[in-house]
């Protein structure tokens, strides 16, 4: 390919929507451009880039028994509503009518059509297990879409579905795909980890998530020191082990005290001179169908996740300030439980070993010292409903957790019946009785994978991208193409690399050697061939890699051989 002809429209500033490092350089670099908030037009460069993530995850997919095939975007309301997901999957969910007002929407997962599918067609033991996969574009329609790719309302999914007899076959096909994902990452060039997760409006029992590790990852991992324990979880399944037993303190008479100003758990902290480890945080929290008083300790945040998935809810958000005053009779920062009438208290595991805590008095500018569980309120529900922080114990192995960043590109799930039994999908066994197909759902974000490789692979000029997923291997560099030798041995140099089946660019424009230095880094291929007036006279060219910024002078008669061995070593 040639530079003159190549549709890659760089940027030498940087766009004022781009909030994020893979955002600005996808524009930056002429990947992507924008079409409407969270939808965009992948330009060439972008699309072999995707097309080679596509062909990774085909060949491993196909490797662990996947299928291909093509499941319609426009999903009929009907298959939704069967399920019970069309009235509860919220406003993410496009929604439209044909022209004789029948519902439809656009697809932003495909649970419904492939179980509808396999119940239609499969109706024997024979038939099973079934993997089958489909590589095409999801809509989801995000309150706010950002970060480019890593958050658009239109972005390119790998989706698998697995059917299996029982659990026992379930295991096998979820290990099939844990192992098959971390071969597609690792082909990919990129640092991940698997981590246990939280399955959200999917469903089903246990889930991973592939996470590419980098600063600017919107979610926190915590991971066991001790490499050979493996364990990782994202923060918001990260599992408790360490739950403190009761001091041997005797319980002291429960007291009101005046605490004007002081509403932050610090605040109270410093004005009574007491730790937040002895604060019961109160937190209310609306559900679909109630308030409930959530309780950690001061130094503890709620998870939100563990709480929806405690009460069973689908919707839970933060009380507003007039609900508080409503239920507790004070203003946000002075809830307690004690006396707290008319919502159910939840609390964390650490609440119930507290003794002679302080508390919110559900009164203004006041608390309760001396409080304790039992004596002086009710809990309905202990569960585990905090965050787990880096520094605790590992729940597996009892070493440190640390804690690091990471980019979801991919998540496993195991349904189990949770859609083949509402929608029918069952099975006949060899007995002639009639079983529901088990089921699991494998997904992997590629317009997402794409982005993810450069917030972890860049520097001050550019993308540097791993050789696997880059969209051209090599940039050949004429300094300057009006020179007739130095044009002529970049042309050779150019089609030797092209028939020896290595993916090539010649920069032939008429610019200078500067911009098209800065053009290439923008770019990111590995490597960078600079023809100039010292390779002319020399019969050699230099060769920069661009990861390392090592410069290697080659003769012009090995460079294939180099460049292939240099990029077998990247």
């Amino acid at each position: 390919m040639r530079t003159t002809e190549l549709f890659a429209p760089t940027l030498r500033e940087v766009p004022a929507e781009a909030e994020i490092v893979s955002h600005q350089l996808l524009l930056r670099a002429g990947f992507i451009r924008r079409e409407a908030a969270g939808v965009y037009t992948y330009l060439p460069l972008a699309l072999r880039v995707l097309k080679k993530i596509n062909q990774i995850i085909r060949e491993e997919m196909d490797r662990h028994g996947g299928q291909e095939l093509q499941m319609p975007i426009i999903q009929s309301a009907e298959l939704w509503q069967e399920s019970g997901r069309w009235d509860v999957y919220g406003p993410e969910l496009f929604r439209l009518k044909d022209r004789h007002d029948r519902d439809f929407a656009l697809g932003p997962t495909h649970e419904e059509i492939i179980t509808a599918l396999v119940r239609s067609e499969v109706n024997s033991y024979k038939q099973l297990p079934l993997l089958l996969y489909q590589i095409q574009n999801k809509y989801r329609d995000e309150r706010r879409p950002r970060f480019g790719l890593l958050r658009g309302r239109e972005f390119i999914m790998k989706d698998l579905y697995s059917f299996d007899r029982d659990e026992q076959g379930l295991q096998l096909s979820y290990q099939k795909m844990h192992d098959a994902y971390t071969q597609v990452f690792r082909r990919c060039g990129l640092r991940f980890r698997p981590v246990e997760a939280d399955s959200g409006a999917i469903g089903g029992s246990d889930t991973h998530e592939f996470m590419v590790l980098a600063d600017s990852g919107e979610a926190t991992i915590l991971f066991c020191e001790k490499e050979s324990c493996g364990y990782a979880a994202n923060v918001e399944k990260a599992a408790l082990t360490n739950v403190l037993t009761k001091t041997g303190e005797d319980l002291k008479q429960l007291a009101e005290v005046s605490t004007p100003g002081a509403h932050t758990v610090e605040e109270v902290a410093n004005f009574l001179h007491v730790s937040p480890q002895k604060i019961i945080k109160t937190l209310l929290y609306e559900t679909e169908e109630e308030v409930v008083a959530a309780l950690v300790r001061g130094d503890r945040d709620v998870n939100e996740i563990k709480l929806s998935n405690a009460l069973h809810c689908l919707h839970l958000k933060l009380a507003g300030a007039g609900t508080v005053q409503d239920i507790t009779g004070a203003r946000v920062g002075f809830a307690g439980p004690v006396n707290l009438k008319s919502v159910r208290i939840i609390a964390d595991l650490e609440i119930s070993a507290l003794v002679n805590a302080v508390s919110g008095a559900n009164k203004d500018d006041t608390h309760l010292i001396n409080v304790n569980p039992v004596r002086d309120f009710t809990i309905d529900i202990i569960a585990d409903i905090r965050m787990v922080q880096a520094g605790e114990p590992c729940p597996r192995c009892g070493s440190t957790l640390k804690e690091a960043k990471g980019i979801e590109v991919g998540q496993i799930f195991k349904l189990g019946d949770k859609y083949s039994k509402v929608l029918g999908a069952t099975y006949l066994d060899e007995s002639g009785q009639k079983k529901t197909i088990i089921m699991g759902c494998y997904g992997i974000g590629v317009s997402r994978t794409m982005a993810a490789a450069i917030e972890q692979n860049h520097d001050q000029d550019g993308i540097i991208w791993p050789v696997a997923i880059a969209p051209y291997h090599v940039v050949v560099v004429p300094v300057s193409v009006k020179d007739e030798n130095q044009a002529a041995m970049a042309e050779k140099v150019y089609h030797r690399l092209v028939e020896a089946g290595i993916e090539t660019v010649i920069d032939d424009r008429p610019e200078r050697a500067g911009v098209k230095f800065k053009d290439a880094d923008l770019i990111g291929c590995p490597l960078r061939i600079t023809v100039g007036a010292k390779a002319v006279a020399n019969e050699q060219v230099e060769v920069r890699v661009r990861k390392t910024g090592e410069t290697i002078m080659v003769p012009v008669d090995r460079v294939e051989s180099f460049v292939l061995d240099q990029l077998g070593k990247l």
